[in-house]
């Protein structure tokens, strides 16, 4: 290759790798986003209500908590329970809180070089270091619910109440009712003789546990979440510390979500404000991520009756969070703009009707594939017209290449001509393929965002939403790992094997360096997906064995190659229109040939 050439193949790597980098990764529109400056709040605040050891700065400033009696030795500490044939909730009676939510239809993996992987319950809210803790001014006093042991009391199998007695004629109550086969409670605070006008605070501090096996999509892919009123919803950065302040407009909800479960809190009249804040936790550390939320309540609500809200602790099943009719369902990673539609509203639908069909989740990818096939159908056709096309022409190809082998652009504006003359477009097979471009991206974001791919196994491969490790490697390779992925391997031979077959009939003439980027690319490729959805990968695979049949069998069934030479003989005949981009293209070749020319003979003299 010329050395422009060779600089332009180094280019394309380059613009490739950061491709994959900002477009390809998770939640990939959170590099775009500027630095949020950190809250002018944080300038007022006071003297934090909690030790700095358990918390970051309140929000919402607060002066330190005051008990007027203690309570931890008029109601003893309690834990109750309320279960359902989904998830099991305990609560503490120390704060009147959530415990611990297990949610029974799930299991997280736990692996050790020197074990098996096994099964343990997955839960949620099971942090000791969570915070839910609701400070209240009363009187003189600011009282933290966190340091209060309230009297309990369990209604019925479903329904339980705590009662904070703040002084002698002042109570918080609060009261949980956990509905039958769902992960929804109905949730309410309320207070009797408090005469304090300030808004009632809520911090809210979550440790997430690292559930997935894919660690650093399981990192990319939780956050605080949260929607005002009449908004969007919106969340913190991703990737990185991130702190946002609510608008100033009252806020619906506010989701703690890992990649496949959330606990989210909801209400319908909305908090007067929140502050919501991720901190991104070492790679070494026990947890995931810290997300922190402060929430305003307003006081003169609570005076004219119980504020009421909804706990959603459960997995991400776009059914369930589409159900509470507040864009709840956002908190899936689905993908931003298109990409996140295509999947939300095509290949969701049609991954929920093939699952009433087939059991097996692999079977599923296989059945997605041949569908997709046959709706982009229409473009693989015109594909397989042009290289039909292109092998009529190949004659008349290589009598040009003869008559001009000693002269590249002259050979390269001849067969642009003849091109012209034949009415053939040389990239007629490239741009269908480009037009399925935004499938395969919105595909990217599908398998490792959707639960019902997660531990599901297929061949090999026992997790569809991870890698396939089926191969352990005794080192580490940059960008690769120590694993290799067999689908992904798969993937790449079978492009390459496409790729020599497509290439048969494909003119290189005009740019023979992408004779060779077509078998570098799938190298390239293969160590940025070995680290992908096995989803994916096991999609781009059939993909690939079924191009390659639809090629082979189409070319035999399809096109006649002497109907396409009659065809073509047609179209040599038919007066031609001007100023096309065959023209310009031809006109852009001409111009560079007498521009070397010229050079040539500067150079000569």
């Amino acid at each position: 290759m010329e050395r422009n050439q060779i600089i332009g193949v180094i280019l394309i790597i380059a613009v490739l790798f950061l491709w994959n980098q900002y477009f390809f990764q998770p939640e990939m529109q959170e590099q775009a986003r500027k630095k949020r400056e950190r809250d002018s709040i944080e300038l007022i605040q006071k003297t934090p209500v909690v030790p700095k050891q358990e918390t970051t700065s309140p929000a919402i400033p607060v002066k330190d908590s005051t008990l007027t009696q203690d309570t931890s030795s008029q109601f003893p500490e309690k834990i109750l329970t309320l279960e359902n044939a989904l998830i099991k909730l305990d609560f503490n009676s120390r704060g009147g809180v959530i415990k611990e939510a297990t949610i029974k239809s799930h299991s997280k993996l736990i692996s050790n070089s020197n074990e098996p992987e096994k099964k343990v319950p997955l839960k949620l809210l099971e942090d000791s270091k969570n915070i839910f803790d609701y400070r209240i001014k009363n009187g003189m006093n600011e009282i933290s619910t966190k340091n209060l042991v309230f009297e309990a009391k369990q209604i019925d199998a479903k329904t339980i109440e705590f009662i904070g007695h703040l002084d002698a004629t002042v109570q918080f109550i609060q009261t949980y009712h956990l509905h039958d086969d769902d992960y929804t409670i109905d949730y309410s605070i309320k207070t009797i003789g408090l005469q304090n006008n300030d808004d009632i605070q809520l911090h809210w501090e979550n440790n997430l546990d690292r559930l997935e096996k894919n660690y650093a999509y399981e990192k990319f892919n939780s956050s605080v979440y949260y929607r005002e009123l009449d908004a969007s919803p919106d969340y913190c950065s991703c990737r990185s510390n991130d702190r946002v302040q609510s608008s100033g407009k009252k806020v619906n909800w506010v989701s703690h979500s890992n990649q496949f479960f959330n606990s989210s809190l909801i209400s319908e009249t909305g908090f007067n404000k929140g502050i919501y804040e991720t901190i991104v936790l070492p790679d070494d550390s026990e947890d995931l991520k810290k997300l922190v939320t402060d929430l305003s309540i307003s006081a003169q609500q609570l005076k004219e009756g119980e504020f009421k809200m909804k706990w959603y602790i459960g997995p991400n099943e776009f059914k369930r969070l589409k159900a509470f009719n507040v864009k709840l369902q956002d908190i899936i990673p689905y993908g931003w703009s298109i990409f996140g539609s295509i999947n939300r509203y095509a290949i969701r639908p049609l991954f929920v009707f093939l699952s009433g069909l087939v059991g097996s989740k692999g079977l599923i990818i296989l059945l997605m594939t041949l569908v997709v096939k046959l709706l982009v159908f229409p473009l693989a056709y015109k594909m397989l017209q042009s290289q039909a096309k292109m092998t009529a022409l190949k004659p008349e190809i290589e009598k040009v290449r003869s008559k001009y082998k000693d002269d590249t652009q002259k050979t390269q504006v001849e067969t642009m001509k003849m091109y012209n003359e034949f009415g053939v477009n040389p990239l007629g097979g490239c741009f269908p393929l480009l037009l399925q471009m935004p499938i395969w991206i919105a595909l990217y974001r599908f398998f490792p965002a959707s639960i019902e791919f997660r531990q599901a196994s297929f061949l090999w491969a026992t997790d569809l939403t991870s890698f396939d490790e089926f191969l352990h490697l005794p080192f580490n390779l940059p960008l690769f790992g120590n694993t290799m992925s067999l689908f992904a391997f798969l993937w790449m031979v079978s492009t390459l094997i496409f790729s020599y077959y497509s290439s048969q009939t494909m003119d290189f003439s005009a740019n023979p360096a992408m004779k060779y980027m077509q078998y570098l690319m799938p190298v390239i490729f293969w160590f940025m997906f070995n680290k992908t959805a096995a989803g994916l990968t096991c999609y781009m695979f059939f993909s690939n064995l079924l191009n390659i049949l639809q090629t082979i069998m189409g070319k035999r069934l399809l096109f006649d190659n002497d109907k396409i030479r009659a065809s073509l003989e047609l179209n040599k005949s038919k007066p031609k229109k001007q100023g096309g981009f065959r023209d310009r293209l031809e006109k852009m070749m001409k111009e560079q040939q007498r521009i070397q020319q010229e050079n040539a003979k500067k150079s000569g003299k």
